[in-house]
């Protein structure tokens, strides 16, 4: 009997999920997720488009109604790049995070609680400035490809000084990692401020816009920046789950076990630099979507980055535009800054589930 005791209780999971669903499976059902938030997307906002008309809206059958002509230019001028853009941006922001704390081996590290982010919003906000001031003024035609650049070389500066503070003798310091981000996400802030200050009625509300988040400014040629990154991050992840799955036994084990480590991290750095920086570029800080989602994966699906980082991608995608889609609607005809309504939700579910771990509270 008492042997019997002791197996039952080795069978019982640690964990408060007592399933953990097979990679192909979590994988569908987070696409088939991800369609239906889409779905309902398509037909929600201020001009609503019902779902009997939608087919003939897409151009795929049905009658052409009174309203197909307005139904169309909303659709394909509007909503769809807003849709589109809101998964590829939740997607990148959501691997970047799962990458981050592999890196760091903490669940904690996330591109906009670190200052990554703060540091891409500084240096697209300086672009904005910039362009719009007498002497940038011969580049304010390149205003729109300058600002992605910016956000990205804000974000990879951002990273590396974090790296290089955290760092001494090949091992880093999650704690002054952390400590580090907070206090450049500090600068980064005040540095905003100060733009603001600065910035006339036109600049102050481009800056508001990066602030807050939003994705009223999704457009086709945004989409173009978005997708070869996206498309990149999907290389890539395939390429160092492996070595951050090693990597969380410790930097000296992953190196014994054959894994670049130096090089691991540089292609992490950059590739959550590129993804955070694009990301900011189309709809300014959006917190919250880079810690939620791959911890709450990883009470799931258990943490091998092989199925990690493609289901981040793929939930991170499914919240960003089901927040969008709420935000375009809560207080229709007016719209909600996403950065808001992620903040919002985020933050109570994430303390819910810390309280869960530390068994304060039961779920």
């Amino acid at each position: 009997m008492t042997a019997l005791s002791d197996s039952t209780e080795r069978a019982k999971p640690r964990s408060g999920y007592a399933f953990r669903p097979p990679a192909s499976l979590a994988l569908l059902c987070l696409l088939i997720a991800l369609a239906g938030a889409a779905l309902v997307a398509l037909t929600m906002g201020a001009a609503g488009i019902p779902l009997a008309r939608l087919p003939a809206a897409l151009g795929l059958w049905g009658d052409a109604g009174p309203t197909l002509v307005r139904d169309q230019l909303v659709l394909w001028s509007i909503r769809i790049p807003r849709i589109a853009a809101a998964g590829m941006v939740g997607a990148l922001l959501a691997a970047s995070g799962a990458i981050m704390q592999g890196l760091f081996r903490n669940p904690l590290a996330d591109p906009a609680l670190v200052g990554v982010s703060s540091g891409g919003a500084l240096a697209a906000a300086s672009a904005i400035v910039f362009t719009d001031s007498q002497i940038g003024q011969s580049f304010r035609f390149m205003q729109h490809q300058l600002l992605p650049l910016a956000a990205f070389a804000g974000s990879l500066v951002t990273t590396v000084v974090l790296y290089s503070i955290a760092s001494r003798s090949g091992r880093t310091s999650i704690a002054i990692f952390l400590l580090a981000g907070i206090a450049i996400a500090a600068i980064a802030n005040a540095g905003i401020g100060l733009l603001v200050f600065i910035a006339d009625d036109r600049q102050l509300r481009d800056i508001t816009f990066w602030m807050l988040g939003s994705l009223s400014g999704a457009t086709w040629p945004k989409l173009a920046t978005l997708a070869p990154v996206l498309a990149l991050a999907l290389i890539a992840c395939v390429s160092i789950a492996r070595g951050l799955d090693v990597l969380v036994l410790g930097e000296a084990e992953a190196f014994h076990s054959g894994v670049d480590v130096e090089r691991l991290k540089r292609i992490s750095i950059v590739l959550v630099s590129a993804m955070t920086g694009v990301a900011v570029s189309v709809c300014g800080v959006v917190g919250f979507v880079g810690i939620v989602v791959p911890h709450l994966l990883r009470l799931v699906i258990g943490p091998a980055h092989r199925l990690l980082l493609p289901a981040s991608m793929l939930l991170g995608a499914v919240l960003l535009v089901g927040a969008d889609t709420l935000a375009r609607t809560i207080v229709a005809p007016a719209e909600m800054p996403i950065g808001i309504l992620t903040a919002a939700i985020g933050a109570p579910f994430f303390l819910g589930m810390l309280l869960r771990q530390r068994g304060l509270v039961s779920l």
